[in-house]
């Protein structure tokens, strides 16, 4: 009881001080952050529009400074609460682990009470040490993801297939000599049933909120400043209130875009003297125009760009990339033929393309089997990938599935001409990954799977013929489930586990696209244009997937040996060395047994032949007992070992165990 200060009140003391003084002082910079930030925005806001174009530019370039800062410390502020959330979790349990152990430690009449304790005491350890891990994976990527935000701010911003939010100042007009006053309101726009709901809401009450109105939209157009000696104005017409507009003014003009957008703006666009109705969220659908403009669209591409180099990789200027896509899909002006229309280069071809298909209200290969897709590209040999591909996209939707038909056989036709235009079969699959398939929401683990959507694709466009071609075989439910277990013994034993091998995948890094940009067309990418392969390495002496499973988990007791298995050491490592029996489902289950230690008494193991072995992936040594290799290294007299999962073999004179699944016999 004597340590009770130093093994728990100073501690938490200390988490106190440390980290919630912290958080107030970051939260104190915030508030003022957020102040300096509105009030300037007020000014801007209320600044006529009449006033000379210098004066508008220098107060909107002070505004986007503080917006900047605003936004900076805003994140800044938002990674403090979260870090301090998942810190209190192990910062604030620990000591109290400590102490509570010192307690049982001391007081010898308490043993049996300690006895009881212990197994908690133990799981609660591994939950520590395993939420600690978590907490630095994930503090990494938060603070990777607060980096890309700050850079690109727009490009991060909340969105939803279902609403759209964020801020509007709305007009409250007054009778007579009173006229009208801006309210800002927290804004919430639900697309599908065009409801608009308004809170009323100032920052200077401390963030409380007035009452709801709720309105249903009809149409919504942008107001000018002709009209209207304010910017960045909208009008809103409501189905209830027949004559009369809702006028409301968003943040800047980037939010008055995002606004457009979200409500289906329209606003006129003249082209060769005519002019149509266009919206700014592109009413991009897979019916027969969409159809008849992707056909046309490729073959346009293929007579007179297909050794463009960086053809899909250079975009066009984006108000003309819009232009051309609102032409096509507007049913009184898309029977233009782009394979003879010299108006249009092909780069802004391509760029439509690739809008049209990000435009579709639902991706090309849908947000229902986007995981399903997911999953095969992760793991299972290239038969077994292509096998549940294949099957994946006979679920798709008929026109989902001719449009994807075409658009392969398309790609494929341009990945044949890589040496003249540079786009492989990898490349291409960077560039349409994102565009043909996404998770309907947004996260952290979306991102990651971004290599994995590059895969899918590539699969397609090197098996278009297989897959669009044949009806698949019978797709059973077992297949399916390979991709989601483990294929050899996983199971953890009962002792503290080692930690996952060391992998290094930077030999199989993509690079990711780059964003189209509005004014001029970037400069090809030359080193991401000169890959020759494709990730999913169709070959079969090379066909492995992205990332190496994980190594079996090993005991440190070095007497934990073989499997309770009689067809072998283990079954699993009877398959690789090509026993004369073959795995069974029984040997399979025998395989995932607990270990036991083998006595001076008993039999040895059935024998089994030497072999060589070369390396898959690369691999670090976590343990003295262990090999340290390089992908593509050559073992000598590798057999099976006592351990589960693992083979022991000869390296450079050194002998040592090798993960069975990292390496291939020969």
């Amino acid at each position: 009881m004597q340590n009770i200060t130093e093994t728990l009140m100073k501690p938490l003391e200390k988490f106190r001080k440390e980290q919630l003084g912290a958080a107030k002082g970051e939260r104190k910079k915030y508030e003022k952050e957020t102040e300096k930030y509105y009030s300037s925005l007020e000014k801007l806001l209320n600044m006529s529009a009449k006033k000379k174009e210098p004066q508008l530019q220098e107060a909107d370039v002070q505004v986007d400074t503080n917006r900047q800062h605003f936004q900076e410390l805003s994140l800044e502020y938002v990674c403090k609460l979260q870090e301090i959330q998942e810190r209190k979790k192990f910062e604030c349990v620990e000591p109290m682990l400590a102490f509570f152990q010192t307690v049982f430690t001391f007081y010898h009449q308490g043993y049996e009470l300690a006895k009881d304790f212990d197994h908690y005491k133990r799981a609660l350890q591994i939950n520590i040490q395993n939420t600690r891990s978590r907490f630095e994976a994930t503090r990494s990527e938060v603070y990777e993801l607060m980096k890309r935000t700050k850079d690109t701010p727009q490009e991060h911003r909340q969105t939803s297939a279902i609403s759209s939010e964020g801020y509007l100042y709305v007009q409250e007009k007054r009778p007579p000599p009173f006229g009208s006053s801006w309210v800002k309101r927290y804004c919430t726009f639900v697309k599908e049933q065009k409801i608009l709901h308004m809170i009323t809401f100032d920052h200077k009450s401390g963030g409380k909120t007035g009452e709801t109105e709720s309105v249903m939209l009809k149409s919504c157009l942008r107001k000018t400043t002709d009209t209207l000696d304010r910017r960045f104005c909208l009008d809103l017409e409501i189905t209830d209130r027949p004559g009369t507009l809702l006028t409301v003014q968003a943040l800047s003009e980037d939010d008055h875009k995002f606004w457009m957008h979200a409500m289906g703006g329209k606003e006129p666009v003249h082209y060769l003297g005519t002019t149509y109705s266009k919206e700014r969220g592109i009413d991009a659908q897979l019916d027969e125009i969409g159809l008849s403009f992707v056909k046309n669209s490729i073959n346009a591409i293929e007579k007179r760009g297909i050794n463009d180099q960086g053809l899909y990789r250079v975009v066009g200027v984006s108000s003309k990339v819009q232009k051309l896509l609102s032409l096509m899909i507007d049913e009184k002006s898309n029977e233009l033929d782009l394979a003879v229309c010299e108006d249009w280069d092909v780069k802004t071809i391509t760029s439509a393309l690739k809008l049209y298909l990000r435009s579709l209200p639902e991706p090309l290969m849908t947000y229902g089997l986007y995981k399903e897709f997911i999953i095969p590209a992760k793991s299972g040999s290239p038969e077994a990938r292509l096998q549940a591909i294949h099957c994946l996209v006979h679920k798709l939707p008929e026109k989902n599935k001719l449009v994807l038909g075409l658009l392969m056989k398309h790609l494929s036709t341009v990945a044949a001409h890589s040496k003249q235009n540079l786009m492989t079969v990898a490349n291409l699959g960077v560039v349409f990954g994102p565009t043909l398939m996404r998770p309907q929401e947004e996260t952290v683990a979306a991102i990651m799977d971004l290599k994995f959507q590059n895969i899918v694709v590539e699969i397609l466009i090197e098996q278009h013929e297989k897959i669009f071609g044949d009806t698949p075989g019978e797709c059973t439910a077992a297949a399916a489930a390979a991709f989601s277990a483990p294929t050899r013994q996983s199971k953890k034993l009962g002792r503290q586990n080692r930690p996952l091998a060391v992998y290094n995948p930077q030999v199989l890094d993509i690079q990711t696209v780059s964003v189209e940009s509005e004014s001029v067309s970037p400069a090809l990418d030359e080193t991401s244009l000169g890959s020759n392969e494709s990730v999913s390495s169709h070959s079969s002496n090379t066909s492995y997937p992205e990332t190496p499973p994980q190594k079996t988990e090993r005991p440190h007791d070095k007497n934990l040996t073989s499997c309770e298995d009689s067809s072998g050491m283990c079954s699993a490592t009877a398959s690789w060395m090509n026993c004369d029996t073959p795995p069974s489902d029984t040997t399979q289950a025998s395989s995932t047994k607990a270990p036991r230690a083998v006595t001076d008494g008993e039999p040895a193991e059935e024998s089994v032949s030497l072999r060589k072995a070369k390396a898959v992936y690369p691999c670090e040594a976590e343990h003295d007992s262990e090999l340290s290799f390089q992908a593509g290294a050559i073992f000598h007299d590798v057999g099976p070992s006592r351990e589960p999962g693992w083979l022991e073999g000869v390296l450079e004179g050194k002998k040592g165990l090798i993960p069975e699944n990292y390496v291939e016999m020969l």
